[in-house]
């Protein structure tokens, strides 16, 4: 059974800086010329039940974005992602508010996956022995390192009863003890038929534990296999790569965009300045009608404002 499928997926980002330019975005009625970031492009996947797969690629290639579409945090703007099943992402300091204690976050956590009272309350003290960072659950996560943060994050999302787990550079920190009890419990997830898509520059980590790798260049798969075949390939990849100046560096990741835009089957423009239409009139509109339609609300219980609401009905009326 398939539990993840993505067919012909694009994600792009618009590239502004301030809170002013995204509110002109959304509101304004009309074509806005936006520079775009294209994090992926035309990538399709299939992901079946208990399958353990390794994300690889240098940085830039779209494996947060990828890991993100999964869990629902963002969506594509082309394409379709279909999940079956409730997943949890793992990343350091994924979902948690500094604010809150480490006790608080495991509540909140847990309440915004629907659980109650009671099952909160059965599933803290599993929780709390998992992260193993002693008083600290009591201290706001602020002054947590990032090895305790991941430990929490961790420990929160094991114990949710998730079918697709996304383990997001989560065992880069923390110790070889806790590396080892993670691995336990994601073999034993392993063993129960869940599907976990682990996202490391580990390689080492990805050979032991992966039985499948997708090698991500700059958002498009370039390969997808078992493991055995897929590492070498990126291995040698890596070590040819690393030996190239910062100017050439810069060159080859010109040069695959550009490719890959030409190639895509979306037929989308290659990445940088681009006519992008938001749908600003529709957001207005339909603000516009909101608060229409409050202001009627009002008015018609508001025996001073009888005469008015008449006259606002027979506007509507008219449209």
């Amino acid at each position: 059974m398939a539990m993840i499928t993505l067919e012909h997926v694009t994600k792009r980002f618009d590239m502004v800086t301030t809170t002013k330019e995204k509110f002109k975005l959304l509101f304004k009625n009309q074509s806005k010329t936006v520079k775009t970031f294209t994090a992926l492009r035309d990538v399709s996947l299939t992901i079946g039940s208990g399958e353990v797969v390794g994300l690889v690629g240098i940085n830039g290639s779209g494996k947060s974005t990828l890991s993100n579409l999964i869990s629902g945090i963002i969506y594509a703007n082309e394409g379709s992602v279909e999940i079956n099943g409730e997943v949890a992402i793992i990343a350091v300091s994924q979902g948690l508010k500094n604010v809150l204690t480490g006790r608080e976050n495991i509540r909140l956590k847990c309440l915004m996956l629907g659980m109650d009272e009671t099952e909160i309350n059965r599933r803290m003290p599993e929780i709390i022995d998992f992260a193993d960072i002693g008083d600290f659950i009591d201290q706001p996560i602020k002054k947590y390192s990032s090895g305790m943060k991941s430990r929490l994050g961790f420990a929160i999302a094991v114990n949710v009863d998730a079918d697709i787990l996304i383990v997001d550079e989560a065992l880069s920190v923390g110790d070889q003890t806790f590396y080892n009890r993670c691995i336990d419990r994601m073999n034993e997830f392993k063993a129960e038929g869940k599907t976990i898509l682990f996202v490391s520059h580990s390689l080492g980590q990805i050979k032991s534990f992966c039985d499948r790798v997708v090698w991500l260049e700059y958002g498009q798969v370039k390969e997808d296999g078992k493991t055995a075949d897929v590492l070498p390939d990126y291995e040698k990849f890596l070590a040819d790569y690393k030996k190239l100046s910062k100017e050439e560096q810069h060159k080859y990741r010109a040069d695959r965009l550009k490719e890959q835009a030409k190639n895509a089957k979306s037929g989308a423009a290659p990445e940088g300045d681009m006519t992008v239409k938001h749908p600003g009139f529709i957001l207005s509109a339909l603000g516009v009608a909101a608060a229409a339609s409050g202001a009627y609300m009002v008015v018609r219980e508001t025996p001073s404002l009888a005469h008015f609401g008449d006259s606002l009905a027979q506007l509507f009326q008219n449209f």
